[in-house]
């Protein structure tokens, strides 16, 4: 018989609960709540609303009964993944990652534009190596200092913990959009230092040159690779640093042995992990919605790779968690 292929985009059934709690170092709950394919989004506060390309009325029936942030902090609790972090990196979530921050105690924050928004924000149209014709939104509409300006403010927030993601994106640049995100990169790195706050760095296809602007300008004292990448050279240097590394469901990939190799370069104490939810779901699930209650898949790939008690991953990557972000 054929797969069912249409069951296999939807959300995975649950994992084996962790035996200790952990933190959830990258999700974009905001993004979570909006996967076009549902037809569905909600508000901070748990309000459904339509998404926006969806005039049908009965989106509204289907984001009835879909799952709310709520929903999402409870399967992850459920499994032993009690706290996040919520990532905001455009002007619209931004604002939703605030608001969710006084709704929901498990959650911190990290704000920024991202790389790939700053440029658009400098009204840089360029075709870059990922071939899309830029698209840009309303909140575009900003200038790129305004926006800058407007994640300073929102940043000193209490339960703002990081800058991020911010960053260097060769993928998604041509020259001219690269040269707006090493400025966008420079004044992150500056607003990170000036607060106080961790930096959650985005970097692809950019290694080198995201580790020269850190070498520059001098990386804040918490520095985290969101979604580490980078090969076993790179981990050494990152640990040369104190830099952190987070890893998401890329880790467990069959394919990845250069990155279980990097991992096997980093002492526990500089290792996150991550979901990047909804993106980047671990193995077996790739290609089907991600959200943190999936991150145990990852934690469990990190125990085997390093060849160390789950329990005593699970207990380590907690208290990293909160040795960056500080308590929740």
């Amino acid at each position: 018989m054929g797969r069912n292929r249409s069951r296999d985009r939807g959300w995975p059934a649950p994992p084996a609960p962790l035996p200790v709690p952990v933190v959830d170092d990258h999700t974009h709950l905001d993004a979570v709540l909006g996967v076009r394919a549902a037809g569905w989004a909600r508000d901070a506060d748990g309000t459904p609303r339509e998404a926006a390309e969806h005039a049908d009325p009965a989106a509204l029936e289907v984001a009835a009964t879909a799952p709310s942030v709520q929903d999402h902090l409870d399967r992850a609790a459920a499994v032993g993944v009690t706290r996040m972090v919520q990532v905001g990196c455009d002007l619209d979530a931004v604002a939703w990652t605030v608001a969710a921050l006084d709704a929901h105690p498990a959650l911190l924050g990290a704000l920024a534009i991202h790389p790939n928004e700053a440029v658009l924000h400098a009204r840089v149209h360029e075709i870059a190596p990922d071939g899309l014709t830029p698209d840009p939104q309303e909140r575009h509409r900003v200038g790129l200092d305004d926006a800058l300006a407007a994640v300073a403010a929102a940043a000193r927030h209490p339960r703002v913990r990081a800058i991020g993601e911010t960053g260097l994106d060769h993928f998604r640049a041509g020259e001219r959009g690269r040269a707006v995100q090493v400025e966008a990169f420079r004044a992150h790195v500056a607003l990170a230092k000036e607060l106080g706050l961790a930096l959650q760095i985005h970097d692809r296809d950019a290694h080198a040159e995201v580790i020269e602007v850190l070498l520059a300008d001098g990386a804040p004292e918490r520095t985290v690779f969101h979604c580490f990448s980078g090969d076993a050279a790179m981990a050494r240097l990152a640990a040369e640093h104190g830099w952190y590394c987070s890893f998401a469901g890329p880790v467990s990939f069959p394919s990845n042995d250069g990155l279980r190799a990097a991992l096997l370069e980093l002492p526990a104490s500089l290792v996150l992990v991550e979901t990047d939810a909804p993106y980047l779901t671990v193995h077996p699930h790739r290609g089907r919605p991600n959200a943190p209650y999936l991150l145990p898949g990852t934690v469990r790939t990190v125990a085997e790779v390093t060849g160390r008690p789950l329990e005593d991953v699970c207990v380590q990557v907690a208290t990293v968690a909160e040795q960056v972000y500080g308590p929740w």
